[in-house]
């Protein structure tokens, strides 16, 4: 399972969890620290800032223990209602062409597997990544207009 962490700019962090390991909100926290580093080496200023973070609701990241670091780190987070992939730029914007792009692929390592979508993410242009995110305000403002009912039918 990959979890991407990006933004207007491009990818801030890429966590692979490794084959036969489960998320939890113990795993989840310690990707949120690496992600806190990522963002200050790759992103200065932007923890003084501020980061909003859009996240959904499943277990790891609704969990107390998730709760209590991200009140540590000061992030606010964006809601993300429940089975709700019209609100998730992963899912709308990013996931779909990556799927397209490794479509077909066998891969003979983890570690193949790895730096392959490295290398994707690094090959992207970076206005794939802003008009992914840019786009995230018409998406909340049609879910709004339509009380909360899916965007794209």
């Amino acid at each position: 399972m990959a979890t991407v962490f990006w933004d207007a700019k491009g990818v801030i962090l890429l966590d692979i969890l490794p084959q036969g390991q489960c998320i939890n909100a113990a795993r989840y926290c310690s990707t949120l620290d690496r992600l806190k580093e990522a963002i200050r080496r790759k992103r200065p200023g932007l923890l003084r800032r501020g980061v909003v973070l859009q996240h959904d609701n499943a277990t790891p990241h609704s969990a107390n223990l998730t709760q209590q670091g991200l009140q540590r780190y000061g992030w606010e987070i964006l809601p993300h209602p429940a089975h709700c992939p019209d609100l998730a730029p992963s899912d709308f914007h990013l996931f779909g062409p990556l799927k397209r792009h490794l479509g077909g692929m066998a891969f003979e390592t983890e570690d193949d597997l790895i730096s392959e979508l490295s290398d994707w993410f690094d090959n992207l242009d970076v206005d794939f990544f802003r008009v992914g995110i840019n786009s995230l305000l018409s998406r909340w403002q049609k879910c709004i207009d339509l009380h909360g009912d899916y965007v794209e039918k």
